[in-house]
Order: structure tokens, then sequence, then C-alpha cells
């Protein structure tokens, strides 16, 4: 169940460059969850000791479908800085 609130990790060249230098990893959460909540959640699922959180929404997509207009769903974007020597497997 609390896994459900994490959605994927975000695979892009800039966060596996930050995974390899910095041992920070990025993930997109539901929208709902605080910090404090966001690195029990890791600590809890992934047994890691988090050091650093840093959070951000980005801004929503639109999207069209034939003649309808839309918006994608609304994310939050975590950057979570762990101890030297602990990674995530995913």
């Amino acid at each position: 169940m609390m896994a459900d609130f994490i959605k994927y990790p975000v695979t892009t060249e800039k966060s596996y460059l930050a995974m390899f230098k910095n041992k920070q990893y990025t993930f997109d959460v539901d929208l709902r969850l605080t910090k404090p909540q966001i690195q029990k959640l890791f600590e809890t699922l992934f047994n890691v000791h988090v050091i650093g959180i840093n959070t951000h929404r980005p801004p929503r997509k639109k999207v069209r479908t034939g003649v309808s207009m839309g918006y994608k769903p609304s994310y939050k974007r975590v950057i979570l800085t762990l101890k030297e020597g602990e990674s995530i497997q995913f």
C-alpha cells in the first residue's frame, strides 16, 4: 500500500548523472505527500538513510485526444540524497 505513493523513477540522462556522481535518486510521487512523509516512506521501503530531500511540482502538460483538450495529471518530483555507500535497487 505504501508503494502506491511512488509513481515511478525518473530515467533521464540528468538523473543518471546525479545518481552516479552525487548519490541522488529522482522519483515521481503522489502530490499529497510532504517531505517528512516521503523520507519515512523511502527509509522503510528501501532500508536506506535519506540525508536530503528536494521537491518540486513541474507544470502540467496539455494533451489532445481528437478534438478534446485536456491536461496530464499533476505529480510531485522528488530528488533524494542518500548516505554514502547506500543505493536503491529498482
